[in-house]
């Protein structure tokens, strides 16, 4: 899934992807994609950092809250290194500079969607997840719902009363005990989870 602003980007992206008989959907603005977009598509999103309205790393956030945890690759040619560093502690897969090398850019989206297979085969059993919550103290379980419902490490400082340090670490230990590659691949699990419990 392609998004981005400009027309030009989005033409030659889908024929490179069609070149290749790649299955690509483009879109022109984040929101655009959200109204079509549910967590359970599987594929890997091409995002354009700078785009009105909503930018790149707006959408990112709105999908990892949503627990979309399909793979993000940033695509902009006015990045910076603190924009790469921001997306990719949000969960970014990739963040690709332009111009790219057309095999360069396939060669990560094969990376991507090869590991959005292995995140939705990891989500499957229930039974595990469950497990993996149990090993969590009093404490993470705090965590993983503040985490879970978009919470920033800052607030929820506050919110716990302890240092953001302090925070970090718990966060850290979650995202171990979980098996969770990313913050949306977390709330994926637990939404899963509440699901099975409900069904239940």
């Amino acid at each position: 899934m392609v998004i981005d602003d400009e027309e030009s980007v989005r033409s030659s992206l889908r024929y490179l992807f069609e070149s290749i008989r790649l299955p690509v959907l483009v879109y022109s603005s984040a929101n655009e994609f959200l109204l079509q977009y549910t967590p359970d598509q599987p594929g890997c999103v091409l995002l354009d950092v700078r785009m009105p309205d909503m930018s790149g790393l707006e959408l990112q956030q709105q999908l990892n809250v949503r627990g979309a945890m399909i793979p993000v690759i940033f695509i902009t040619g006015h990045g910076d290194i603190t924009m790469a560093v921001e997306a990719m502690q949000h969960g970014a897969f990739d963040f690709v500079p332009k111009p790219f090398r057309n095999q360069d850019l396939i060669d990560r989206v094969h990376r991507a969607l090869k590991q959005d297979a292995v995140n939705r085969s990891q989500i499957g059993s229930g039974k595990r997840v469950q497990q993996r919550l149990e090993t969590l103290t009093a404490r993470e379980l705090e965590v993983l719902e503040l985490v879970t419902r978009g919470k920033p490490n800052k607030v929820m400082a506050a919110e716990l009363k302890v240092s953001l340090r302090t925070v970090e670490i718990h966060r850290a230990h979650v995202m171990e005990k979980m098996q969770a590659n990313s913050l949306a691949h977390l709330v994926r699990m637990t939404l899963e989870l509440d699901r099975t419990v409900k069904r239940a």
